[in-house]
Formats: C-alpha cells, sequence, structure tokens
C-alpha cells in the first residue's frame, strides 16, 4: 500500500465528518474543573471544563486543537459525556488505549463511535493525541472532586 493510500485510510471520510462535528466547543463560564493536556510530540491540546453533579457530567465544553484523530476522538466524546461517572469515562480511556495498543476490542457503549479510529493502531505518533480529550475529561473530574 503506498503512504498515500494509507493516509486516506487513516483519514477515513467518517473520521473527517466526526472532526468537522466536535460538540460542546464553549468552554464553561464557571466549572467545577478544569483541565489541558497537550501532546508532546504533535503538539495537540485538549482543554475541558466540566460541571458535575452526584458525580456525573452535567455540563461540558472543550477547546479542541488537535489533528483531525484528536478532533474525531474529541467529538465521540463530546458527544457520549454529558450524564457519565468518572468510572465509566475512565472505563472508555483504559478500552480506547488497549484498542489503539494491544489490539482490544472496539470501546464499549458509550464510546462505541471511537471504533472509526481503529486504523491508527499502526500510527504510535497518533496516540497521545487521540487520547487527549479522555485524559482531560478525566483530569477535569479529578479538579472537580479537589475543589472545596
Amino acid at each position: 500500500m503506498t503512504d498515500k493510500a494509507e493516509m486516506m485510510k487513516l483519514y477515513s471520510t467518517r473520521i473527517l465528518a466526526l472532526a468537522a462535528d466536535v460538540p460542546h466547543t464553549t468552554r464553561l463560564t464557571a466549572p467545577d474543573g478544569t483541565a489541558r493536556r497537550r501532546a508532546p510530540l504533535c503538539g495537540s491540546t485538549v482543554t475541558v471544563d466540566v460541571g458535575v453533579n452526584d458525580g456525573h457530567v452535567t455540563a461540558f465544553g472543550q477547546d479542541v486543537k488537535a489533528c483531525a484523530l484528536g478532533q474525531a476522538a474529541a467529538s465521540v466524546v463530546g458527544h457520549a459525556v454529558i450524564g457519565l461517572d468518572r468510572a465509566t469515562i475512565q472505563r472508555g480511556r483504559d478500552e480506547l488505549l488497549a484498542m489503539l495498543t494491544t489490539d482490544g476490542p472496539v470501546p464499549a457503549a458509550p464510546f462505541e463511535g471511537l471504533a472509526v479510529l481503529e486504523p491508527a493502531r499502526d500510527y504510535k505518533n497518533r496516540h497521545a493525541s487521540i487520547m487527549l480529550s479522555l485524559d482531560a475529561t478525566l483530569d477535569a473530574l479529578t479538579a472537580a472532586r479537589a475543589k472545596p
């Protein structure tokens, strides 16, 4: 397969459609927790704000400055995250990492949409960007929990 064909597979129409449809792109004005994550290799960044009530995400805002793969992951996360608790988000994060690094299965619902990123398994230099949204969300939940 040529490099061009591999890149076309990686940046599929579905990935590009998700990247163009990232929800919750307005930062929260009074978040319970905020976190920023950066992928050192490519410089992609995601900043996440969360509102939390009774351990569940009630409001979500994200500022995504990432490649199409990172944007696609942020899109799936943004569409699923409202109403979830930390354990569900952590499970989705762990399943995504396993899918990318150890040929694990596609993440379970509500993160099954991350299956679109399976072709990125072979592109280790993109994994950090793909993980940003879930990692920043978990960090924001930790910040919210630490808030008095």
